[in-house]
Order: structure tokens, then sequence, then C-alpha cells
């Protein structure tokens, strides 16, 4: 086996052919960053919009590359853990983990709300505070820094 070829079975093992690519919407450049830097470990996501658009939800074990607000790549994320709970039910750890703001419970759901609710009217839906939400944690895995 030559170096190449251990290179793409190390890929077929490791990633497979398979990977999202994705920003994170109009801040998707400081998301990004603090993606990057490795503050960022965690993401939320209005589970309503999988079941509108019949997207497949995040699976453990996945890749995403992150793309910043020019569709560059910034780095390549690993899902970790997945769940499905009401947005009133979210933790302090899940919004510490999002890294956003001071990082508290009372900031992520302010700006998460304003962020759901909008997304729900551009569905023609409106946000509940019992509407699910997908979080997702996940671990930076390129560039290894």
């Amino acid at each position: 086996m030559n170096a190449k070829q251990m290179w793409d079975k190390f890929l077929d093992k490791e990633a497979g052919d398979s990977y999202d690519a994705w920003q994170y919407g109009s801040h998707a450049n400081g998301l990004a960053l603090l993606t990057l830097l490795k503050i960022k470990t965690a993401t939320s996501s209005a589970y309503p919009i999988y079941v509108q658009y019949d997207e497949p939800l995040p699976q453990v074990g996945s890749y995403s590359i992150i793309l910043d607000k020019q569709d560059h790549a910034v780095c390549i994320i690993q899902t970790t853990e997945v769940t499905i709970i009401p947005f009133d039910q979210v933790n302090d750890e899940h919004a510490y983990l999002e890294g956003e703001g001071d990082r508290t419970l009372d900031y992520w759901r302010k700006i998460h709300a304003d962020f759901f609710t909008q997304e729900m009217e551009n569905m023609g839906q409106q946000f509940h505070k019992d509407m699910l939400v997908v979080c997702e944690k996940f671990k930076v895995v390129y560039p290894k820094s």
C-alpha cells in the first residue's frame, strides 16, 4: 500500500464520502471564528425546519465543514451528541457551550427566541417556548491545533 492508498483508506474509514457544509447564517464569520477557536462547541436549530423541508437530523459521528459568510471553509467539525428538547428546557451547559455573548442561559434564550421567531415566521409558523430544538454538540477535528 502506497502513501496515497493509505491516506484514502484513512479518509474512507474516518470520514467516508459524506459531509455537510454550512454557515451560521447572518453571524457566519463571528460564529465560525468561535468554532475554530473551540469556544463554540455546540449549536441549536429549530426542529420544525427539519420536518418542513424533510431534512435529515444531524447524526453523531457526522462531519460538517463550517463556512464563513463568503463560503470559505473555516474548519471541520464532528458531531458528538444530538438531543431534541423543548426550547424552554435547554440548560445552562448547552448555552455555555454555544459560546455566544456572555454564555449564560438568559442570553441564549433571548437571542434564540428572536432568531427562532424569525425562522418560524419565514415558514408561516409561530415560535413558542415549548417548540422542539435540536441541540448539537461537536468537536473541531480540522485544523488540529
